[in-house]
């Protein structure tokens, strides 16, 4: 084993001083707990707690599964964390509104759904616009065909919502069904799989391995949902050598940050607005409006509309909430630095 195994290339290596490649030792985030981190050097695992200061700052700042983390001498502290190449974030669920982070430094993002009630456009195209934000490959990985005779109407909602993406419908228990799949789990690559819980993450990542490396359980029949196996984000390398990393289900995934995610995802809209007559057209009743000369002449889905209109003004909202936050957090930090100062000059001072 080595860093490159774990992804570590010159994109990394380059952010390195002088000094610290003499004096630190570069490590990845394969597993998170509420206040310490599992890291690899790609020899060795270590538990490193996280200390006050990282939680002091905005979440956005702090390590999260996927990053690389410079280590001090001792091993047992965090010293710097390193640029990333990508982060997948959202607005966590609940009053706070904060921003949680689910996965860094990912090369490729399998959107998995399944052929039952959980199949969900909505949510869908979510991930796909949260991927083309930081523009990276997303695989729309559609499970349990075994189990329905509809698959294929499955496989065309999914094309109708994901544009360009590459989608799979597998069985995921059958290893010889998972030739597509497999080709984005090469050497030192990273894939991340996200969905609710019980399309069949688990069982798909414990297929690539070859060995149970997640607990699995069947979904609820009353409503085909399923129950959360897995209770934390970790990596996990494969047999093939790509990283693999299961995330707990997730069911609500609320857009921040991702204006040219949510324009990527909605291709389609956004070239037919782009031909209205008006900049500042709303596309309701707007004359020379191309958007509803499309939906009149069956070339627009009217829901896809309506999707495209409800994704943008929630990002939106939401960018706009974090904006107002940081401003609030960047005069609290300059507040805190001034008094600290003051401090320090009284006592010197007396």
């Amino acid at each position: 084993m080595s860093l490159e195994a774990f992804g570590w290339d010159h994109f990394f290596s380059q952010q390195l001083s002088t000094d610290e490649r003499d004096f630190v030792l570069p490590a990845r985030v394969v597993a998170m707990h509420r206040s310490s981190l599992v890291v690899t050097d790609g020899v060795d695992e270590y538990d490193v707690a996280l200390g006050s200061n990282w939680f002091r700052g905005p979440t956005e700042l702090r390590p999260t599964v996927g990053d690389w983390v410079l280590l001090g001498g001792g091993r047992d502290k965090v010293v710097r964390l390193l640029e990333r190449k990508s982060v997948f974030k959202r607005y966590a669920a609940g009053s706070k509104r904060e921003i949680q982070l689910i996965a860094a430094n990912i090369d490729t993002l399998f959107v998995v759904t399944s052929c039952n009630d959980e199949f969900n456009e909505n949510r869908l195209v979510r991930y796909l616009a949260l991927a083309r934000e930081v523009e990276i490959m997303a695989v729309v990985v559609i499970t349990k065909r075994d189990l329905s005779n509809k698959s294929h109407q499955y496989v065309e909602r999914a094309r109708k919502v994901s544009g360009n993406s590459v989608i799979e419908c597998i069985d995921a228990r059958d290893a010889d069904a998972l030739e597509g799949v497999r080709l984005w789990t090469t050497e030192g690559q990273t894939v991340a799989l996200v969905g609710s819980s019980g399309v069949g993450k688990s069982t798909l990542l414990n297929t690539l391995a070859g060995y149970q490396v997640q607990r699995t359980e069947a979904i609820r029949e009353d409503d085909s949902r399923g129950r959360h196996t897995t209770t934390h984000r970790s990596i996990h390398r494969i047999e093939q050598g790509a990283l693999v990393m299961d995330v707990p289900g997730i069911r609500e995934l609320a857009l921040v940050d991702a204006a040219e995610g949510v324009a990527s995802a909605f291709e389609d809209v956004e070239i037919l607005a782009a031909r209205c007559r008006f900049v500042d057209c709303d596309h309701q009743t707007e004359p020379g409006c191309a958007v509803q000369s499309a939906l009149s002449e069956g070339q627009l889905e009217p829901e896809r509309l309506q999707q495209y209109r409800k994704l943008r003004r929630e990002e939106a909202r939401n960018s706009a909430s974090l904006s107002e936050r940081r401003d609030t957090e960047r005069r609290t930090t300059q507040r805190r630095r001034h008094l600290a100062k003051e401090r320090e000059r009284t006592n010197h001072d007396e």
